[in-house]
């Protein structure tokens, strides 16, 4: 295959221009201003489209095993190629507990069946119960790119510090759900005008804030590369940002919907815009922005996160928390933080692609040649609205909204999808 004539993007190798690119044998094979195509060769014309490395998500709930009525791994590949994904990393909240070689095996089996990469990460805890271990190394042997009790916060920080060693030692990232539960009373929803004309406490700021800095210590100490999951509170970006001053190995995932919404949103969309850890102030969304900006946050995730309509639609209080995300990313990303001038489209691409690539070692995220070729064609101009998804779920504040940056295709492995 030639795709002829498209916008090449790569923060990788930093190149920005008009490019043919040759794909052969699910491999990127040339990069050239032209490229002449054999009689055989199939010719895709990208004229005034941006080409990219296909996306990856560091962070999505596919909900397979135990939680199939909500997503599967087969619709939350779809939901993802739509979006631009060609590589997710889920999450080990599932039931049975990916903490387990058989659970994680049956996972990765089935994985290979479908058109994007799926990887998976493995528990922290048995359980996630945050008392024992599970055998990290082996569940590396096994294929987990990383490890996460995402969901539920460590709250032993010994037991932390011992698991981020075991991570240093083999490589891997350890990811940090960020919410000390002693603090809040009703999850979902931030502590503060809006929750009190609700009728609730909420969750405050300081649950992420507390644990964020005794994880950012503790990973200053470690060695480990360590994640801070969906941050969403400014003070938690500046420990972050002050900790890799210092030589932690610090990385940041900020979400579409915590860079783009406020708690201010919950009262119009209800429990479509609940979720953990809550949408805080205008001041912590502009804090997320400026550590964007300023590379402290160097991950954006989705949290894909569906949940049925009539979990949805039980009250602010019953219904359980997060939204769905990966069909809207890219084009949240451009409307809110490209267009406004907060981030160049290179930065937007490089915390959607390469960043995510390095941290889990994985040979994509660029388009360059002898790479897998994963790629995304979109139109960063075209209007559109959210309406139907492609995700099981349609839990979404961004239903109907006008949006810019419209995915075209996605190729994965050569193969259009």
């Amino acid at each position: 295959m030639i795709i002829k004539n498209c916008f090449v993007t790569d923060p990788g190798t930093q190149r920005a221009g008009t490019y043919d690119i040759r794909i052969e044998d699910g491999l990127f094979r040339e990069i050239a201003s032209e490229i002449s195509a054999s009689p055989s060769e199939e010719i895709l014309d990208a004229h005034g489209l941006t080409a990219a490395p296909g996306f990856i998500d560091t962070h999505v709930h596919f909900r397979d095993p135990g939680f199939t009525h909500k997503e599967t791994l087969h619709t939350g590949a779809l939901a993802a190629a739509r979006g631009g994904f060609t590589s997710v990393i889920c999450m080990a909240n599932t039931s049975p507990v990916v903490d387990s070689i058989p659970v994680l095996e049956d996972i990765l089996t089935r994985a290979k069946e479908e058109k994007i990469r799926i990887y998976q990460a493995a528990s922290v805890s048995r359980s996630l119960k945050g008392e024992e271990m599970t055998d990290m190394e082996a569940l590396k042997s096994a294929g987990a790119c990383g490890f996460t009790d995402d969901g539920i916060p460590l709250r032993n920080a010994a037991f932390l510090y011992s698991a981020m060693a075991k991570a240093s030692e083999l490589n891997v990232p350890l990811s940090l759900h960020e919410e000390d539960p002693s603090f809040i009373k009703n999850n979902g929803i931030n502590h503060g005008p809006v929750s009190e004309q609700l009728g609730i406490y909420g969750s405050p700021s300081i649950a992420e804030e507390s644990l964020v800095a005794r994880d950012c210590l503790l990973a200053l100490r470690s060695g480990a590369h360590v994640v801070i999951q969906h941050i969403s509170s400014g003070r938690s970006v500046e420990l972050v940002r002050m900790f890799k001053a210092m030589g932690a190995n610090l990385h940041a995932e900020a979400t579409p919907h915590h860079f783009t919404l406020t708690d201010e949103a919950v009262l119009k969309y209800g429990t479509l815009a609940k979720m953990n850890p809550p949408l805080r102030t205008e001041a912590d969304r502009q804090e997320i922005i400026r550590g964007l900006a300023d590379g402290t946050i160097d991950l954006i995730a989705t949290d894909h996160a569906p949940h049925s309509r009539e979990e949805k639609e039980r009250s602010i209080t019953a219904a359980p928390s997060g939204i769905i995300g990966l069909e809207t990313a890219l084009a949240l990303g451009i409307t809110f933080l490209v267009r406004p001038g907060h981030l160049t489209l290179m930065q937007l691409l490089e915390k959607m692609t390469l960043n995510p690539a390095a941290l889990y070692h994985l040979p994509a995220g660029q388009i360059k040649e002898g790479y897998p070729a994963d790629l995304v064609l979109f139109d960063p101009e075209e209007k559109w609205i959210p309406a139907k998804y492609a995700s099981k779920s349609s839990n979404s504040p961004f239903t109907g909204w006008e949006l810019y940056g419209k995915v075209k295709a996605t190729i994965c492995g050569g193969r259009v999808i």
